[in-house]
């Protein structure tokens, strides 16, 4: 019988603790008993906050004992914090209680990662004072563009019930510096600001207070006519105005450190200001009229394209620069990274160090929705880095994304930064393992844009699966190397957005859905025809170019000195145009599209070697999505060039491998995505 019970009690320990990837980067192990005792944490500070990363490091911090201590005059660290080690021991200084916290996960990620300990000298200081996450998730919890589940947020539980999920992201964020939190969809629905949201909205504020996360909420710009019933939504109405006022205040009196308001208007049939003859410098002004009292910030997003004959990838610039300067200091415009939206590639949004007097900030996307979604293994850091290190000659040379978003160019009052979250109820998150690299990348480089790809990468194996160079160095390598493949095998050489209609995930160059917008199409933005292929935004065609400051302007201009990368994206170019290797730009169409396939081809075999290194669960599941982002490969590959061929009129490469479909086989597939949202 005692047998029987341990083995019962041996497989219920086996199930809890079965490999599932929910545990993401922080697989910490518990300290024993005996080296709890051989070394000591010492705290002076009775705050949640730092009674936390007490909690934390007497849990699983193995090195020498550790001192902590928060000193208010050193408050040019901001949330930051200095580490030193000195005579065995170790001491934390902040300027603030969360600085403390994040010094102890500083010091968890260094020891899970092997580094050493005992002569640490570190100050880290964030590159941004808000590092938020932008969840898309709407109130009946599906989630736009989501590929990982349901939303977590059970709102039809709240705020009675308590998901422990809900404490593992914001201790999860937490580890990597993420502050913030927009909860739900920027597609928003009035009802988040009755007070029945408003109250399931504190009960996660709560949890997340003590982990130094704000929660923010996306605000409809109709909710005082849907909400309470005015005639209109004019932000220069009084009545209007003191709708908000008395929101916000009985936002404020029960979530008394609420950041603020997300604002998509006037895009994609959103209300806005607009609507009323008004500005966006209106609409935005109003709400933060309303929040100033309070402290709060409105991020109002320059994501706008509405019906236009105009090239869509100037209308941000076009509707925002004019507006430069009419702006309250507690409004940041949130830009997306590039110009269209959230492509594989793309230059950066010129917007980007236009406006002088306005604070600006960076909206990359975390979830994947035009990078295979949770199906392929792409490794985003690398085009978080492009954007953030692009110089925009602003301000002379060295004007980086980075530096006019952080506030070192132009002084803002706040400086900010977010992404689009991939976060869902499935056990790892994500939807795949590789996928909440995503999401610790972001993090990262949100609290330091300065550390590079490929050390993030490092630390992320390191903690997610072994710190053993022979799984390591190959994984990295795959991971730097995946972003570029999937550009390769879906958009090389500057094209974009040729994706399937609504859904965005497979190959759709042909694009001949019946009563869409032309901007909606695939073939508005690759243009071929049998003359060559390519969106001319040169000074001879859209003049997109012109956004941009010189050097680039000139650069980008001309066909000769534009990078290759970017060649279609601004130019109409020749079928038999030779490019700088010799090849036609054909023969390289045809070049990049197989090296996409082939390198994932590759991917396979090395994640195929590593099977030895890796737990069964999350090996076969990686595998396994592999297997589909090859064939995926395949599809885009096959589709792109079978499509584009029936304008160039030229044989596909002797030397490449053979598409495998047939072109009319493939303008038959379509998709039925509705279970990823």
């Amino acid at each position: 019988m005692i047998r029987h019970l341990f083995l019962l009690i041996s497989l219920f320990s086996g199930l809890l603790y079965a490999e599932d990837g929910s545990r993401l980067w922080l697989r910490y192990t518990a300290v024993d008993d005996h080296t709890a005792r051989q070394r000591t944490i010492n705290l002076q500070h009775s705050d949640a906050i730092t009674q936390l990363a007490k909690k934390e490091l007497d849990s699983y911090w193995r090195g020498p004992s550790v001192s902590m201590h928060v000193d208010r005059k050193a408050a040019h660290l901001k949330e930051g914090y200095q580490i030193k080690a000195e005579k065995g021991r170790i001491e934390i200084c902040a300027a603030a209680p969360v600085g403390l916290l994040y010094g102890a996960y500083h010091l968890l990620r260094l020891q899970h990662t092997g580094a050493d300990v005992h002569s640490l000298n570190v100050e880290e200081i964030p590159s941004y004072d808000i590092r938020m996450l932008n969840h898309w998730d709407n109130l009946d919890r599906t989630v736009e563009r989501g590929y990982a589940g349901y939303s977590l947020w059970r709102w039809n539980e709240l705020p009675g019930k308590l998901s422990p999920r809900y404490e593992q992201y914001a201790r999860a964020n937490a580890s990597i510096g993420i502050n913030a939190t927009v909860l739900n969809n920027v597609n928003a629905s009035p009802e988040i600001l009755t007070l029945d949201y408003i109250l399931k909205v504190k009960a996660l504020a709560d949890i997340f207070r003590k982990y130094g996360i704000r929660v923010y909420l996306s605000a409809n710009f109709s909710s005082p006519k849907v909400l309470g019933g005015l005639v209109d939504a004019d932000p220069m109405r009084k009545e209007v105005k003191d709708w908000w006022k008395n929101k916000v205040n009985e936002i404020y009196r029960h979530i008394p450190d609420f950041g603020g308001f997300l604002v998509k208007a006037n895009s994609e049939g959103q209300p806005g200001p607009q609507d009323y003859g008004r500005t966006h410098a209106d609409g935005a002004n109003m709400l933060a009229d309303a929040l100033r009292p309070h402290g709060g910030t409105v991020m109002w997003r320059a994501f706008v394209y509405n019906p236009t004959q105009e090239d869509r990838a100037k209308q941000a610039f076009q509707e925002f620069v004019p507006l430069d300067g009419d702006f309250r200091d507690n409004v940041i415009i949130q830009i997306k990274n590039g110009p269209i939206d959230f492509q594989p590639r793309e230059p950066f949004t010129p917007l980007f160090g236009a406006m002088r007097r306005t604070p600006q900030m960076v909206e990359f996307q975390i979830t994947q929705e035009y990078l295979g979604f949770s199906n392929h293994l792409v490794y985003l850091a690398p085009l978080f880095k492009e954007t953030l290190d692009a110089d925009t000659y602003c301000s002379g040379a060295g004007s980086t994304v980075a530096r006019v978003t952080d506030g070192s160019i132009w002084r803002q009052k706040k400086t900010a930064i977010a992404a689009v979250a991939n976060i869902g109820e499935d056990r790892n998150w994500t939807g795949h393992d590789f996928a909440q690299a995503n999401w610790y990348a972001y993090g990262r480089l949100a609290w330091n844009h300065q550390l590079s790809a490929s050390a993030i990468a490092e630390e992320w194996i390191m903690q997610t699966f072994t710190d053993s160079s022979g799984f390591v160095k190959p994984v990295r390598q795959m991971m730097m190397d995946s972003r570029e493949a999937a550009v390769n095998y879906m958009m090389p050489l500057g094209l974009h957005h040729i994706f399937a209609f609504n859904h965005h995930y497979g190959p759709e160059p042909w694009g001949d859905i019946q009563g869409g917008r032309p901007d909606w199409m695939p073939w508005y933005y690759h243009n071929a025809d049998t003359a060559g292929i390519g969106f001319d935004r040169t000074t001879n065609g859209s003049n997109a170019v012109s956004q941009y400051n010189e050097p680039l302007r000139s650069v980008f201009n001309d066909r000769q000195t534009c990078p290759e990368n970017l060649l279609l994206w601004f130019h109409h170019v020749p079928w038999d145009h030779q490019m700088k290797n010799g090849r036609t730009l054909w023969a390289e169409l045809c070049n990049r599209y197989d090296l996409g396939v082939q390198t994932v081809r590759e991917f396979q075999k090395v994640w195929d070697r590593l099977e030895p290194f890796v737990d069964k669960s999350r090996f076969e599941h990686v595998q396994s999505k592999l297997k589909i982002q090859t064939k995926d490969a395949v599809w885009w590959r096959d589709a792109c060039l079978l499509y584009f061929q029936t304008f160039s009129q030229l044989p596909i490469p002797y030397e490449l491998e053979r598409p495998i479909h047939e072109l009319e086989a493939l303008k038959k597939i379509k998709l039925d995505m509705k279970h990823h949202n």
